[in-house]
């Protein structure tokens, strides 16, 4: 019978053959086969390769060799010298009366499974089979997009990954560094609060490699006013009130003199806003810009506010209150009052 009949027609007939040991190593290192030598057949335990590695497939000859091929599943790789795959990865080694080799370059999934030499002798057939298992690291290919959310939300952040073998996970918060963590595809943030916003790190490992993503969280929150500090300024000099106010979005701020707003230019006076801090600037302090002023922080989710006094230097300020005392001359009234009570009797 010919090779091809032989081989192709022949092949469930292989497969039900026992087998003897053949072993398969990656590039440089040397191969050997063992079991009973008396046996026609060899198999080998599974064989463990790496993705992109290149391996050798090694099948002893001895005897007179007429014909010989190596077969994957039901496929016909080579038979002696004749390639009939068509996959470039696949090239001849050796073929001579002690071996018959075969590589196969950057192996992949699609190599996973079973491989069998086929050798006709002068006495009678026997095949070599060993059956090779890829491994794949890990690359995670679904993750939380980047989360927007109020505050008090549940946030529940995903993180899958593909590999060989499978691989497992590991969440944890990066910045601000934070006790939270996880060892599941899946973090669950209960009640998330601001504390909880940053950026957040999903590992995915397993026996080959690590594969590390992260994702933003950004919490929303209503703006937080800082107390208002009063300041006293002399006339004519240059006086700043600054309002700052913690708030996610960003806030908008408003001026107040009593309940009447300030805008940009009014009255000689200037507001700068910049981050989470609003100024307003006093160039030229009369006598007329004493007084009490409100600051308004205001993002979707809510508003805050603040007072300040801008008080001149004969004014007494309360330390406990932060608001401006009497003017010296309002302290005389009063005391001109008590005495002119007391002279009654």
């Amino acid at each position: 019978m010919g090779v091809c009949g032989y081989f192709v027609v022949s092949w469930k007939c292989l497969v039900v053959l026992s087998f003897r040991l053949l072993f398969l190593v990656p590039s440089g290192l040397p191969v050997h086969s063992q079991g009973d030598s008396q046996t026609d057949n060899k198999v080998m335990d599974n064989i463990t390769v790496r993705q992109g590695e290149t391996v050798f497939l090694r099948c002893p000859q001895g005897d007179i060799v007429t014909h010989t091929a190596w077969l994957n599943r039901s496929s016909i790789l080579y038979a002696g010298e004749d390639k009939w795959s068509v996959d470039p990865r696949v090239s001849l080694v050796t073929l001579n009366q002690e071996e018959f080799t075969i590589k196969i370059e950057d192996v992949d999934m699609t190599d996973e499974g079973p491989y069998i030499c086929a050798v006709q002798t002068s006495r009678r057939p026997r095949t070599t089979s060993v059956h090779i298992l890829i491994q794949v690291p890990p690359t995670i290919i679904n993750l939380s997009k980047v989360i927007v959310v109020n505050e008090g939300s549940n946030v529940t952040l995903m993180c899958q990954a593909s590999g060989k073998p499978e691989p497992s996970f590991t969440w944890k918060l990066l910045s601000p560094s934070g006790d939270l963590a996880s060892e599941d595809e899946y973090l669950d943030i209960p009640s998330i609060s601001r504390q909880r916003a940053g950026t957040y790190e999903c590992t995915a490992v397993n026996d080959i490699a690590t594969d590390v993503q992260t994702v933003e969280i950004t919490v929303n929150y209503a703006p937080s006013v800082s107390e208002g500090r009063d300041v006293g300024v002399t006339l004519g000099q240059r006086g700043v009130l600054e309002c700052e106010a913690d708030a996610v979005p960003e806030a908008d701020f408003e001026w107040y003199r009593d309940d009447r707003r300030i805008f940009n230019g009014f009255d000689g006076m200037e507001i700068e806003d910049a981050g989470q801090l609003s100024k307003l600037t006093f160039f030229n302090v009369s006598e007329a810009d004493y007084g009490n002023y409100t600051c308004i922080a205001i993002n979707k989710l809510g508003s805050s506010n603040t007072s300040f006094v801008l008080y001149g230097p004969g004014a007494v300020q309360d330390g406990n209150s932060g608001s401006m005392g009497m003017h010296v001359h309002t302290y005389t009234c009063l005391l001109l009052a008590i005495l002119q009570f007391l002279l009654r009797f």
